[in-house]
C-alpha cells in the first residue's frame, strides 16, 4: 500500500517525510496555486525534497488534446525517472493517455468520478487511477464506487493501481485501506489527524510522570557521573 501527500506545503511536507514512509507527492493546478508561488518554483522546492526513488506527479493545465500531449513531455522531462503525468479523464484526456502508453510516458488519470471512467483510463493504459472519493459522495457513494474499482480491476486482472484522492476526513481513507485500496494520496492536514490522538499523549504523560516520580530521572538509565 502506497502513502503519498496531497500538497504544495513545503514544509508540512518535509515534515512528514521525515516521520512516515511516503511513496510520492501528488499536486493539482489548484494545490499549485494556493502555494502563492510560481509554478517552477513549486515544482523545483518539491523535486528538491524528494528522494530519486519518490513518486511525483503533476498535472497537465491545458484541456485539448494537443496542448494536453505538448504538457505531457514538459512534465515528462523534469525528471529521469518516477515522474508521472496527471491527465483529467476528458474525452481529450483519455485519448492522451492512450497516446502516453504509447509513448512510454507514464500517467495518472485525475478527476474521475465513476468506477466507469476509471475502468477506461485503465483500459488505455493510465498507471494510477485518482478516484475523488469525497466529491464522489455527491453523487452517490463514494467509498462504494471505490470498492466496486477495486473489484473490477481484479477481476479483469487490470495492473493500474488506484490511488483514492480527495479525501476530507481519516474515516474515508480508514474505509478504503480496509477494503484494500493500492493508494491513497491525503493532504496534509488530514495526514497530521491520522498520526495525533490525546489519547497517546495521555498516556505518554502519564509514563514519564510515573518514571520521573519514583526514580527521579528523566531517562531510562542513570547517567555516569564523568
Amino acid at each position: 500500500m502506497e502513502l503519498i501527500i496531497d500538497s504544495s506545503n513545503i514544509e508540512a511536507i518535509r515534515q512528514l517525510n521525515e516521520l512516515l514512509t511516503i511513496t510520492g507527492i501528488t499536486t493539482n493546478p489548484s494545490i499549485i496555486t494556493k502555494s502563492g508561488k510560481d509554478p517552477s518554483i513549486v515544482i523545483q522546492e518539491l523535486t528538491d525534497i524528494l528522494k530519486p526513488e519518490q513518486l511525483l506527479f503533476i498535472q497537465v493545465v491545458k484541456t485539448d488534446y494537443e496542448g494536453i500531449l505538448e504538457e505531457v513531455k514538459q512534465i515528462h522531462a523534469l525528471r529521469k525517472k518516477n515522474i508521472y503525468v496527471k491527465i483529467p479523464v476528458t474525452k481529450d484526456g483519455l485519448r492522451a493517455i492512450k497516446k502516453c502508453k504509447e509513448l512510454g510516458i507514464k500517467t495518472l488519470a485525475t478527476a474521475i468520478y465513476t468506477a466507469d471512467q476509471a475502468f477506461l483510463a485503465a483500459l488505455n493504459g493510465a498507471e494510477y487511477l485518482a478516484p475523488y472519493v469525497n466529491r464522489m459522495d455527491n453523487y452517490g457513494n463514494g467509498i462504494e464506487n471505490v470498492k466496486d474499482l477495486i473489484e473490477m480491476l481484479k477481476v479483469h486482472h487490470i495492473p493500474s493501481k488506484i490511488v483514492g484522492a480527495s479525501f476530507k476526513n481519516t474515516r474515508q481513507v480508514h474505509e478504503l485501506i480496509k477494503a484494500g485500496i493500492h493508494a491513497v494520496t491525503v493532504s496534509t492536514d488530514v495526514l497530521f489527524q491520522m498520526i495525533e490522538h490525546p489519547g497517546t499523549s495521555i498516556a505518554v504523560e502519564e509514563f514519564s510522570n510515573d518514571w520521573k516520580n519514583t526514580y527521579a530521572r528523566e531517562s531510562l538509565f542513570q547517567t555516569k557521573s564523568a
